[in-house]
Formats: C-alpha cells, sequence, structure tokens
C-alpha cells in the first residue's frame, strides 16, 4: 500500500475518533461521522485502484502549499538533484515543484526534476549498465535529500528517489543489501559535490523559487562558476 494511501486512513481514522468525541457535545448524529469515514474509505480505495494513488497525492500536496516551510524544503531539495545532475553532465529537461505542477504538464507522480535518461535506458536495454553511469545516477538520486540535510539538518523528502534506485537495482539483478550499500556512498558524494558548489546551490534555489526556466538555472550555475 503506498504512503499516500497510508496517509488517507490515518485522517479517516483521526476523523472517526474525533467525531466520536465531540459529535455528542454539538449533537452529531453517529450517522454523519459514518457517512464520512465509508465515504474517505471509499475514495481512499477508488483512488488506489484506479488512479495509483494519484489522486490522494494531489489532495496531501494541495493541503501541504498552505506551508511555505514545507515549499522551501521542497525546492531545497529539488535544486539539489538539479546542480548535482548538471554537475555530473545529466541533461535536465525541466522541473516541477508540486504534485499539482506536474499533474498540469501530464507528468506522473509527485513532480520534481526530470532527466534526459536516454543514455540510461539504451543501456538497460543492451542489459549492461556501466559503473560509471550507475554512480552518477545514484548520486543524482539522492542530491535531493543530501540537499535537505546540508541545509535543515535532517531529510524529509527522498523516499521516492530510494524507491527509483532500488527499481533500478531490480532491473539490473542485483542484491537489495548492495543498493544500500551504494545509497550512502552516492548520499556522500551528493553532499561533497553541493559543500564544494554551495554558492552555485544556493543562487539556483533563488532561481527555481522565482521559477525561471532550466536555461536561466544553466546560466546561474554558471556565472556563479565563472566568478
Amino acid at each position: 500500500m503506498s504512503q499516500t494511501a497510508l496517509n488517507l486512513i490515518a485522517i479517516t481514522i483521526f476523523t472517526l475518533v474525533m467525531s466520536s468525541l465531540l459529535g455528542p457535545l454539538v449533537n452529531l448524529s453517529p450517522v454523519v461521522p459514518a457517512i464520512a469515514v465509508f465515504g474517505l474509505l471509499g475514495a481512499a480505495t477508488l483512488d488506489t485502484l484506479s488512479w495509483q494513488g494519484r489522486g490522494g497525492t494531489l489532495l496531501l500536496d494541495w493541503l501541504a502549499r498552505f506551508s511555505p516551510q514545507h515549499r522551501e524544503r521542497v525546492i531545497h531539495h529539488e535544486a539539489g538533484h538539479f546542480l548535482v545532475a548538471h554537475l555530473l553532465g545529466i541533461p535536465i529537461t525541466g522541473y516541477t515543484l508540486s504534485a499539482w505542477e506536474a499533474f498540469r504538464q501530464g507528468q506522473p507522480g509527485l513532480g520534481g526534476v526530470s532527466f534526459d535518461s536516454q543514455e540510461l535506458n539504451a543501456e538497460l536495454e543492451k542489459g549492461i549498465l556501466s559503473a560509471q553511469l550507475v554512480d552518477r545516477y545514484c548520486t543524482v538520486c539522492m542530491a535531493g535529500a543530501a540537499a535537505e540535510k546540508l541545509v535543515y539538518g535532517n531529510a524529509e523528502g527522498g523516499a521516492d528517489d530510494r524507491q527509483k534506485l532500488r527499481i533500478l537495482w531490480t532491473q539490473l539483478k542485483r542484491p537489495l543489501s548492495e543498493c544500500e550499500t551504494k545509497e550512502r556512498w552516492a548520499s556522500l558524494q551528493a553532499r561533497s559535490l553541493l559543500e564544494v558548489h554551495r554558492s552555485a546551490y544556493e543562487e539556483l534555489v533563488i532561481a527555481m523559487t522565482q521559477a525561471e526556466p532550466v536555461s536561466k538555472c544553466y546560466e546561474v550555475i554558471e556565472q556563479v562558476a565563472i566568478k
């Protein structure tokens, strides 16, 4: 079961508990919370089976938009992916900072930085993936969480990134224990790159906050590098 579905179930349970406690105080019929809980569970089930949890993701993402702190953390997370990908020579095709932006652009998932994965896909089709390319993509995947830890001291995001690595490892038919070791290595590599290029990272955060296009973000990074 997806984390989004679990979140919706938690909301449903909370609704049931609160309505049970407060219902008698406001003369609320027990039928009302029962209908509400049934509706929430039904919506969660339909969302999971028919839309792969996307409806719940959009709902929770919409609620999170009311928190400026959450948006800032998302921007810092995605800027980490963006900068490290650029430094490692992986082309960036676009970025979104919320599930709503991704939905409007016809993209699946929570949004984030989109990469040109032609090189990766070509090697996967051949069944041979070079160690260098694996290292680059692993480092980019872990760069978001590394950026959060660098700025905030901890990472709230990154679960989807780790899941992508596990999918890649499954495709490569490698043991997951090896994937966990690679995650730790990639996290250290990403943090090191972010620390060395901290000024470029901070300017990139500003550019992404202003929703600058990818080309402008590239310019910002290069301008700082030239100084």
